[in-house]
């Protein structure tokens, strides 16, 4: 059996990468603009050349790639919560895949948000809004939902409530990449040793672009 290991690897990487910034907010309630612009970025991206075009470069994805290496490692340094907010999220790609209708509408509202942040800029508070009314419109209307977990004081705050969602909504995006490639968590099982070798590579060439 074959498999894309370098694609979907990529797009796992960002999938945990956002569960991970997803956990940080709700316990800290901070989170730096260029961390979060990735998800952004990533829920704006259209018709991406490859993969890794839909992060801009690999040291984007340093914490992703951290994450899923320990997540797969079984190292207790990730909590309970990053890996329950991935699997939510991969069990929410599940749901949308099967409401075309609903891919639909948000394939258009994406379109307004674009406009906005050309208008605005990508982190500005108006697009964060509008990305997380997106989300909420949507996926977050399934009998399903992700209960993130974390301090009373951050989650009632509408800045970080708004950012927790764009957050999901992009490991959402993520996982719809990594279905495309034919990700599945079968073969994350069955391929582990593979997509940690791969990750840790991947992971040595953020590094180095870090350093240039």
């Amino acid at each position: 059996m074959t498999i894309d290991v370098s694609g979907q690897t990529i797009a796992l990487a960002a999938i945990f990468q956002f569960a991970a910034q997803v956990e940080q907010l709700a316990k800290t309630g901070h989170l730096a603009q260029d961390e979060f612009k990735v998800a952004i970025d990533s829920l704006l991206s259209q018709n991406p050349p490859n993969t890794l075009a839909v992060y801009g470069k690999i040291s984007h994805l340093e914490l992703g790639l951290k994450t899923l290496i320990d997540s797969l490692k079984r190292k207790p340094t990730r909590s309970n919560d990053c890996v329950r907010y991935v699997m939510g999220i991969l069990h929410l790609q599940r749901r949308l895949e099967k409401h075309h209708d609903m891919m639909d509408v948000i394939g258009s509202r994406l379109d307004k948000s674009r406009q906005q942040a050309e208008h605005f800029s990508r982190t500005h508070e108006n697009v964060i809004a509008s990305l997380a009314e997106i989300y909420s419109d949507t996926i977050s209307t399934f009998s399903f939902r992700i209960q993130v977990m974390g301090e009373y004081q951050h989650l009632q705050q509408s800045r970080t409530a708004n950012l927790i969602r764009t957050l999901l909504f992009a490991g959402v995006r993520s996982a719809v990449l990594w279905r495309q490639l034919d990700g599945r968590r079968l073969k994350i099982i069955l391929h582990r040793n593979k997509i940690v070798r791969y990750a840790e590579q991947l992971l040595e060439e953020a590094k180095r672009e870090q350093l240039h």
